[in-house]
């Protein structure tokens, strides 16, 4: 049984660790997320939306295509865009990429920083935690309706404040 508890408590984990935010996209289906949690700054997502930059970011792209992790420096020559550069002017300086697929579910995040890379440990850290919400949510049909909409009303909240 996943809680609402459970679920906010690796995401306030998440928050502690990301000071300039995330986005999580958790099992894709297409294109779309069965969930979504994003905590960077409302201007970034809004500027970002407005461009209409998921089909060109580098990092979607390589979430997309791999599995682990990836630093966004190591990106810089696939951003075409220029998103790198823009999202630093928006505080989000450091980053990279986890992509984990299990039971052919795939979830993608992104994770940041504004004054420095992340820590081995911190990614080893952040992976863990991100493996236990993409496992606790693989099953959607497995969860109970009260436990469907904590989780949308949670989505909601992290993503729109």
């Amino acid at each position: 049984m996943t809680s609402e508890a459970e679920i906010g408590a690796i995401l306030e984990t998440l928050d502690s660790l990301c000071p300039e935010g995330y986005a999580i996209a958790l099992h894709i289906k297409f294109t779309t997320p069965t969930y979504l949690f994003q905590t960077y700054k409302t201007e970034w997502i809004e500027y970002y939306s407005q461009k209409g930059w998921v089909l060109q970011d580098p990092t979607v792209h390589w979430g997309f295509q791999n599995t682990g992790t990836i630093h966004w420096h190591e990106l810089e020559e696939n951003d075409t865009q220029g998103i790198f550069k823009k999202s630093a002017e928006y505080g989000l300086k450091y980053g990279f990429v986890l992509a984990i697929e299990t039971e052919g579910s795939r979830s993608v995040s992104s994770f940041a920083r504004g004054d420095r890379d992340f820590t081995d440990g911190e990614i080893l850290e952040i992976r863990a935690l991100l493996e236990l919400l993409h496992n606790k949510t693989l099953k959607p049909e497995q969860l109970n309706p009260k436990e469907r909409e904590a989780l949308t009303r949670l989505s909601v909240l992290q993503t729109h404040g």
